[in-house]
């Protein structure tokens, strides 16, 4: 009985790895390039304010631009600081947004459930309206809301500003809201509900995590529109005391103006106003990126 050997033929190369070349497309070099050009665009500004409110008003008013601030110090930033004005509008400013988000979102958030989840009459209406509203020119009601904080007693005061804040931000986070409520099926309340949970204890366990990312996206639009808003606070917010920190800004650069405007202190005011919308960012980044992420698919 003969004897069969059966030979195996390695493959060609199993020595080291197998490599694959990747062309890369001119097109996405292009577009690489021209992205980087953009952001850097729309960071010099930025950059620019921060690097100039290191650098003295001599600098600054120097023929030669200083692009480094080499030799730089934080005198502008302390002269800011001591002027004894800018903690008093930093308060105001950080408890009318707080107050303005939690509304915000306690409002929408139940507004958008209703619209979503049950059906009534005047639903279409409701949400016809929300989209009508948003159309409104906000300086034509102006001398509405004035005479109207007014005739309440509420001009220069937190609760006034707060709730024109509010009027004006909820129908846009109704509508933001309503995309996330939307795209996260009943069914799986239903599911629970058959699992023994009530319906409250199905929402807040399986839907109200879920929405999470949508909350936290509608939340940093409030805060946004609170921290920014000025018209609304020159017209309500008249007194020196109750200031919010754009009014603060705007009422430094005049003081500046009056006597030679110091540019280096002026930046410096201008990163102090931004920078508590810098750090949060920084804390809700993440939640917010995949918010409106999945806002945008789902809605």
């Amino acid at each position: 009985m003969s004897q069969l050997t059966i030979r195996a033929e390695a493959p060609a190369d199993v020595t080291g790895p197998r490599r694959f070349k990747r062309r890369i497309k001119p097109s996405r070099v292009v577009l690489g390039i021209l992205g980087v050009v953009i952001s850097l665009i729309w960071v010099f500004p930025v950059y620019w304010m921060v690097n100039s409110s290191l650098l003295p008003d001599v600098v600054l008013q120097g023929g030669v631009p200083t692009w480094l601030p080499f030799g730089g110090s934080f005198d502008n930033f302390a002269a800011v600081i001591n002027g004894g004005s800018f903690f008093p509008a930093l308060g105001m400013s950080l408890i009318i947004a707080i107050v303005t988000v939690v509304f915000c979102i306690v409002f929408a958030f139940l507004a958008a459930l209703a619209i979503s989840r049950f059906k009534f009459r005047g639903r279409g209406g409701f949400v016809l309206a929300v989209l009508l509203i948003q159309m409104l020119p906000a300086e034509g009601l102006f001398i509405a809301q004035y005479k109207l904080m007014g005739s309440l007693g509420l001009l220069n005061t937190v609760i006034g500003v707060s709730i024109i804040y509010i009027a004006a931000v909820v129908p846009f986070t109704i509508w933001m809201l309503r995309g996330f409520v939307a795209g996260i099926p009943a069914d799986l309340e239903e599911a629970a509900m058959v699992d023994g949970l009530s319906r409250t204890q199905a929402f807040m366990r399986i839907t109200f995590p879920l929405l999470a990312p949508g909350l936290v996206a509608s939340g940093v639009y409030a805060f946004l529109q609170a921290w920014n808003e000025f018209t609304v606070a020159l017209v309500i917010l008249q007194q020196n005391s109750s200031q919010t920190l754009p009014l603060w800004l705007r009422g430094f650069i005049q003081q500046s103006a009056s006597r030679a405007t110091d540019w280096g202190q002026v930046m410096a005011a201008s990163t102090l106003v931004a920078v508590p919308v810098i750090i949060f960012f920084l804390f809700v980044q993440g939640r917010m990126t995949s918010g409106l992420v999945s806002g945008a698919v789902k809605g």
